[in-house]
């Protein structure tokens, strides 16, 4: 793999506002339109070919339920195995191609992304995945966009990264891929992060099973028939929906393991993890682990931070997309002086929030992605109304009827050790600890030993003193941690994404580290001269 020293430098994909009357409004409304018409067939693609198993699972609107978008043909055991060996037999060609070559597929499928597909995309992740406007163009055409076209720099920057050399050699680092095929297995949440976890180990020459969530499948198949377009070769990447189970059961028992690309909930990666462990022996090489799972993010705030601006990171960070972000803002920490005037303008906020059908885009929030999720947080809430040791602010709220909707919810906790604030919830549900302000310095230690995770944390203060001792002291609570701000909205290129502990490996997707766990290393010394005599100077007599 080497370097094209000249090669462009990227910046962020500008995100579109779709205001009244604009451009993309009009173009995304179209295509919404035109999708909500289709029930689109989303087979299996293996090699290139499309394989029909006729075993169905429907994909459906979460916020309009009876509504189908689709027919997944979910993958047998012989279409798995398929798939392994189209990706085994793929990669000698893929990986031999040059940097320049493999990266000329993604900067062409960024082009497409940017301009002919960019509301077909955004159009699928809306009505698939229940994403407002706003939030499917900062995730399927920004973020993805940006995913694309950074990692071709990335790479590119790694490849140029060489050894020094000596009078009379020359010493060359080679990039060289991973021996075998890279399994991606994708969430529901974020169509760049499904792309993303697919494209980044196949740009440094791996081939790729992409293993999607049911409930993404409308979102990352189009994404796949984009990557088609953008010249992607036949076999590098293989589209696998279907039971995650069997899926996995059969990838992880071939010998050409050579790693795991991962997002999703902690005890998944850690079944995975598992069996990896027990099938150490038959690998060919110890294959690549890098996954992003669970977390329980944290707002603390300050008794110098301004109540308004920390109100307003409070319900976006808590109900953007419906709390459904692995950064979502989930548990908070708010000084008893500053929790009047913040609850005020909390509530007040919440109980204008509008929730619906996305393609309404006068709505704020969309529905959970489906029953199980539903049910899961609306048991929380129903034993939270119980609890006289949890106080409901606002919301608490749920209906099934139409679509999988849970109103903005936040609660109040006695106990900072309650279990709202200890598990992950991943819904429009933020609990809310009123600590006394001469606590502070006790706060800062609650907050860093509550959770097992370490995803994403933000800290409000004025206090320039405050800010640097919580900075050090919540130094291993978040991979992501923002002063001021929500702790959502990582940007490629800009803030790169991923946490510790229980939250993941930490490889940071959005940048250069991420790329390094998709390749194999090799040194090379070539000598122009090699000696001609096995003496040494101090040899002589």
């Amino acid at each position: 793999m080497s370097a094209n020293n000249s090669y462009p430098k990227s910046i962020n994909e500008t995100v579109l506002n779709y205001a009244p009357g604009s451009a993309e409004r009009i173009a995304l409304t179209a295509e919404l339109d035109k999708q909500q018409g289709l029930v689109r067939e989303i087979p299996a693609i293996v090699g290139g070919e499309r394989i029909r198993s006729g075993d169905i699972t429907d994909v459906r609107a979460p916020h309009a339920h009876a509504h189908r978008l689709g027919e997944v043909h979910n993958a047998g055991q012989a279409t798995i195995h398929a798939a392994i060996d189209a990706a085994v037999a793929a990669q000698r060609d893929w990986a031999n191609a040059t940097l320049a070559e493999r990266s000329a597929v993604f900067l062409k499928a960024a082009d497409l992304l940017a301009g002919p597909w960019r509301a077909r995309l955004n159009a699928a992740t809306m009505l698939g995945q229940s994403k407002t406007a706003y939030q499917a163009e900062i995730d399927s055409a920004c973020e993805l966009i940006d995913f694309l076209r950074f990692n071709v720099q990335f790479a590119h920057e790694l490849a140029a990264g060489q050894p020094i050399s000596s009078p009379g050699m020359r010493n060359h680092l080679e990039y060289r891929p991973l021996e075998g095929f890279v399994y991606a297995v994708t969430p529901f949440n974020f169509t760049a992060i499904g792309g993303n976890l697919a494209i980044a180990p196949a740009l440094m020459g791996n081939t790729v099973l992409w293993k999607p969530a049911a409930t993404a499948s409308l979102s990352n198949f189009l994404f796949m028939e984009l990557l088609e377009a953008a010249g992607l070769p036949k076999g590098v990447i293989n589209f696998l929906p279907g039971d995650p189970v069997a899926i996995s059961g059969a990838v992880l028992a071939r010998p050409e393991l050579a790693g795991i690309h991962f997002t999703g909930s902690t005890a998944v990666f850690d079944t995975l993890w598992g069996e990896v462990g027990r099938n150490v022996s038959r690998y060919r090489s110890y294959p690549r682990l890098v996954g992003e799972t669970g977390g329980k993010d944290f707002v603390l705030a300050h008794p110098s931070a301004d109540a308004d601006t920390l109100a307003v990171a409070l319900l976006r960070g808590a109900f953007e997309y419906q709390g459904q972000k692995c950064s979502a803002a989930s548990r908070a920490y708010i000084p008893a002086s500053l929790w009047p005037a913040v609850r005020e303008r909390v509530v007040a906020m919440a109980e204008t929030i509008q929730m619906g059908d996305v393609a309404d885009f006068t709505n704020f929030m969309g529905a959970v992605i489906d029953r199980r999720a539903f049910d899961r947080i609306h048991g929380h809430l129903q034993r939270a109304a119980s609890d006289s040791a949890v106080k409901l602010v606002t919301g608490g709220k749920a209906d099934d009827s139409v679509g999988y909707f849970i109103t903005p919810t936040v609660l109040q906790v006695d106990n900072p050790h309650h279990t709202l604030m200890e598990t992950e919830l991943f819904g429009p549900v933020l609990s809310v600890y009123v600590y006394a302000d001469a606590h502070w310095p006790e706060v800062l230690e609650l907050v860093d030993g509550t959770s097992p995770y370490a995803l994403t944390g933000a800290i409000f203060a004025r206090d320039r003193a405050a800010i640097a001792h919580a900075s050090s002291v919540l130094r291993f609570a978040a991979g992501n941690f923002y002063i001021n701000d929500k702790p959502t909205g990582a940007v490629v290129g800009q803030q790169p994404f991923g946490g510790a502990r229980r939250s993941g490996t930490n490889d940071k997707a959005g940048s250069p580290l991420n790329l390094l766990r998709w390749v194999s290393p090799r040194t090379v010394k070539e000598t122009f001269v090699p000696p001609a005599d096995y003496r040494y100077a101090h040899m002589a007599v």
